[in-house]
């Protein structure tokens, strides 16, 4: 396969299960290493990038430590890249972007999913990427918080503009925070498909119900059907 992603764009993969979608942004962040082909990351092999810190990660699973506060947990970053001349005061401008401003000294356990999310995505922006990389960070959140999540992680990636890639199962999802959707394809997994979204931003809860939205999701997810089609022994 083959794809790229410009700078402070933001693309979506989406693909049945087991089509490669999370090996493919492991792969972008240097936690797995390919047996052919170049993958670049601002013109850098990953395992550079990733030493330069050119991107933040965000798991389904926010990988919070319980034994620090939200504000530790967030400034982590910075504590494992100790000696950089970086911007110590970024952890609390984070945390009152994403809307944690007041839970900075909580304990994780005392979060809701969602907000745990948020930490997870405050702490991926704290050394300032120039790609977010984000792994179904929301699939495990029942659907109206998911799209609260939605329109929150839209908020904070304009305030916080980079390069965005993620992974999701949601057809909505993909449509309604992307530029592009990239449709992938059963084993081997594949690009078989983009589709560029038209919906202009700022996208608000009100764009998951207009003509363009839903006539994107249907054909995003035609496109998909066709995918699994077309792979059918």
């Amino acid at each position: 396969m083959s794809f790229d992603v410009r700078d402070r764009e933001f693309v979506a993969l989406v693909g049945p299960s087991g089509c490669g979608k999370s090996t493919l942004l492991r792969l972008v962040a240097d936690l797995d290493v390919p047996t052919s082909g170049v993958i670049a990351v601002g013109g850098e092999p990953p395992a550079s990038a990733r030493r330069h810190r050119l991107f933040g990660v965000v798991f389904q699973d926010p990988v919070l430590l319980p034994w620090l506060d939200v504000l530790a947990n967030v400034s982590l970053p910075l504590e494992v890249a100790r000696g950089d001349a970086l911007d110590q005061a970024a952890p609390a401008a984070l945390l009152d972007l994403v809307g944690l401003g007041r839970f900075a000294h909580a304990r994780t356990w005392q979060l809701s999913g969602g907000m745990r999310q948020r930490a997870a995505i405050a702490r991926a922006l704290v050394l300032r990427p120039r790609i977010l990389l984000l792994d179904e960070p929301f699939g495990a959140l029942d659907e109206i918080t998911r799209q609260r999540m939605n329109v929150e992680l839209l908020r904070i990636w304009s305030q916080r503009p980079t390069a965005a890639l993620m992974v999701t199962h949601s057809i909505g999802e993909a449509v309604f925070l992307a530029d592009r959707v990239l449709v992938m394809s059963p084993q081997p997994g594949r690009i078989a498909a983009e589709e560029a979204v038209p919906l202009p931003r700022p996208r608000t809860f009100e764009t998951l119900a207009s003509p363009d939205f839903l006539g994107c999701v249907s054909r995003v997810t035609k496109l998909l059907l066709t995918a699994v089609e077309e792979r059918r022994p």
